[in-house]
């Protein structure tokens, strides 16, 4: 089987940029690994989030606010084509805080990204009260929160589901439960799978998450990534009690409300421990007092793809020209950029976004 190009990883990111390329008339191969690899695409919190992001590197918030830009028209041309409901809601976002101090030193944050991005960074601080206003269920132990109103939230699952639909469906292929072993580079590349198989393509786009840590370094990279695990709660259906999300709470779609999540450092361990999911359900009840009545029906962990700095990697292989690494957590976020900027780059277009401050060489 061959292709313009291969794309080895079939989660939110991986299936991104197939989407992006399909649509520039591109043949695009998609190989997924098996279910039983640590998929953080189907365990993720469904946020489109800026705020918080890029406080120590602005670069990264002009790329994350420059996707989160991108996103509506994105949802709406995958609804068009498939007919699945995403559940996108962008109205903005909140972070939370319990302590006045703690909030007053993330406001200065901001504001030093604020100044750096030349005013252009869009919060709010709302105090007890003002807040209180937009969302009457918070508790009185809330001191108040940051609002960006370029914050959202989408069904993550709806959105696996439709990329990978919408990639087979405009011409793509995907070849599921296959571990991609090796890959030569051979007249283009040739890339070899665990059950024998052999599958070729001009050029090679690394996707594979955590994957990348021992795949990396046979395209020439040195794929610094490590797990980092988050635990999350879901709750039985509710009435409305928040309106937007915030990084540890949301009402999904259909009622439940959403908790998280935890930073551990944990190694490849995905599962769930008592001990972390009452402390994360005991700062959601700080939060809104109504959810101590409510049941936990589900709660589960999944491992996200961290860098050492927290940052994407976005670089060509110089050992094998042709073979590039797009790695990062914030695949949700960024999923509609993965699809509708990064191709260019991907291309080598005059027209591509300037990724060079991602570059893995960083870490030198």
């Amino acid at each position: 089987m061959e292709a313009d190009w291969a794309i080895v990883g079939g989660g939110v990111v991986g299936l991104s940029v197939a989407y992006g390329l399909v649509r520039r008339g591109h043949r695009v191969l998609v190989l997924d690994g098996s279910d039983a690899d640590f998929r953080a695409s189907r365990g993720n919190f469904g946020l489109i989030w800026v705020q918080s992001k890029g406080l120590a590197e602005p670069a990264y918030a002009r790329w994350t606010r420059a996707s989160a830009a991108l996103w509506k028209d994105f949802a709406a041309e995958l609804s068009a084509a498939s007919g699945a409901d995403l559940s996108l809601s962008q109205r903005g976002g909140y972070e939370f805080f319990l302590d006045e101090g703690a909030l007053e030193l993330q406001a200065r944050r901001y504001d030093r990204l604020k100044q750096e991005l030349g005013g252009d960074y869009p919060y709010q601080v709302l105090g007890h009260n003002a807040l209180k206003r937009e969302e009457p269920a918070i508790g009185p132990r809330v001191a108040g929160a940051l609002f960006h109103d370029e914050d959202g939230h989408v069904n993550p699952l709806a959105l696996l589901r439709t990329l990978a639909s919408e990639v087979r469906r405009s011409g793509g292929t995907v070849v599921s439960g296959v571990t991609v072993t090796d890959v030569v580079q051979s007249g283009g590349f040739v890339l070899r799978t665990a059950d024998g198989r052999s599958f070729r393509a001009g050029r090679v786009v690394m996707a594979a998450g955590l994957g990348a840590a021992t795949l990396g370094p046979r395209l020439g990279f040195r794929a610094p990534v490590r797990p980092q695990r988050g635990q999350v709660l879901i709750t039985e259906r509710m009435p409305p009690l928040l309106s937007r999300p915030s990084g540890t709470l949301r009402q999904v779609n259909e009622g439940g409300i959403q908790i998280g999540a935890s930073n551990e450092e944990v190694g490849l361990d995905d599962g769930t421990s008592a001990s972390v999911s009452a402390r994360i359900a005991a700062e959601a009840i700080a939060v809104l007092p109504d959810l101590a009545r409510a049941r936990v029906v589900r709660s589960w962990g999944a491992l996200r793809i961290m860098s050492p700095d927290g940052l994407p990697i976005y670089q060509q292989s110089a050992a094998m020209p042709g073979a590039f690494m797009v790695t990062c957590h914030s695949g949700i976020t960024l999923a509609a950029a993965h699809a509708l900027r990064l191709p260019a780059w991907l291309e080598g277009r005059a027209d591509a976004p300037d990724l060079e401050v991602f570059r893995e060489d960083r870490f030198s």
